[in-house]
């Protein structure tokens, strides 16, 4: 039925929460004029899914808006070379479950991260071989949506699914016109009737396709 497997990243194939609250604290440090408490896990899971710079409003809503997109921007340059060194934490049976896919299907990743994030969850892990292309909100600067068209467009994907954890994730399905698989296991939540099917873990994404 489908040509290709376009993948979310963060709260579909891993989950690097650990390290971005980290990377961004040490950041944090360097920075007494932001006034603002150490970044938590629970303040980022509000923010998945959502482009570079909304994340940036959120987390510091007493600075300006220059100030904001400096600091993401600095934040996010620092985090690339820190998960590409100490990762994230995998999905159980992502790997075998590439293996499997990516003999029937070409695989993609379109994420809202910021240029350089999916490299750097490719080379920590080793997993760059699985992926002919990939695409992100940091390249665009566009919405989810437009940045799978350009990627399906890119590709010469003809029937292509797109696997992501949120609501967000589902929009951007929908804008681009190809079906949705919803990864319940993530961090988000999606309503009923907006995607084709429902996986409790990534495993079971091998048994739907």
């Amino acid at each position: 039925m489908f040509d290709s497997i376009i993948f979310d990243l963060d709260g579909t194939l891993w989950d690097s929460t650990d390290g971005v609250c980290t990377s961004w604290n040490d950041v944090l440090k360097r920075h007494p004029e932001i006034h603002r408490e150490p970044i938590t896990a629970e303040d980022l899971s509000v923010c998945m899914g959502l482009p570079m710079y909304e994340i940036s409003a959120r987390l510091f809503p007493d600075e300006s808006s220059e100030t904001q997109k400096n600091f993401m921007d600095e934040l996010c340059v620092y985090e690339n070379e820190y998960l590409k060194i100490h990762g994230g934490k995998l999905f159980d049976g992502l790997v075998k479950t590439l293996d499997y896919l990516s003999e029937k299907y070409r695989l993609f990743i379109v994420s809202n991260c910021q240029d350089g994030y999916i490299e750097a969850f490719l080379k920590a892990h080793g997993l760059s071989g699985y992926f002919e292309d990939t695409e992100c909100w940091g390249r665009t600067r566009l919405s989810k949506g437009d940045s799978n068209k350009i990627l399906i467009k890119r590709n010469g994907l003809k029937n292509p699914v797109y696997v992501g954890d949120t609501a967000g994730d589902a929009k951007s399905a929908e804008d681009a016109g190809i079906p949705f698989i919803f990864a319940s296991y993530g961090f988000g939540n999606v309503e009923e009737g907006r995607y084709i099917h429902r996986i409790d873990s990534i495993e079971e994404l091998s048994a739907q396709l």
